[in-house]
């Protein structure tokens, strides 16, 4: 049995909500401003690292409905996703499209294809993150 601060818990618990919307954040304002799927992934992956130091390793796969490296693996199915389509309907590799769409509430909104690029880098780098921090819960456990 070990001793788990009070005044940690209570902390990550209260910071792991507004880091995980940061990283959000930074993953769809990557496009225009600084950030993106790589930053914000990290940004994720600092705040499971945090419930990883509160909580243990258990704490973290309750977190996580998959194991870690299915995230990594999805990530990078989106990527490769990304990346072949437009050379399959003739285009060259990478290339990324903008559709915009008018609505009523909102006014113009834009979509880039980018950002499903970006979204496949984030589960990478959050699926890596989780991973390392349960192989270093596994050798604690043992």
């Amino acid at each position: 049995m070990t001793r788990r601060s009070v005044i940690l818990d209570a902390t990550v618990r209260l910071v792991f909500d507004a880091a995980l919307v940061l990283s959000l954040y930074l993953l769809f304002a990557g496009h225009n401003q600084p950030g993106g799927g790589f930053v914000g992934g990290l940004v994720a992956g600092a705040a499971l690292a945090l419930r990883f130091l509160a909580g243990g390793v258990d704490e973290l796969r309750g977190l996580l409905p998959v194991r870690p490296w299915s995230l990594s693996a999805a990530g990078l199915m989106v990527v490769a996703m990304v990346a072949l389509v437009p050379a399959l309907v003739g285009g060259p590799p990478l290339d990324h499209e903008v559709y915009g769409v008018d609505l009523v509430l909102a006014g113009h909104m834009e979509f880039n294809t980018a950002v499903v690029f970006d979204a496949g880098v984030y589960l990478i780098v959050v699926g890596m993150v989780a991973t390392m921090l349960e192989a270093f819960g596994d050798e604690v456990d043992r």
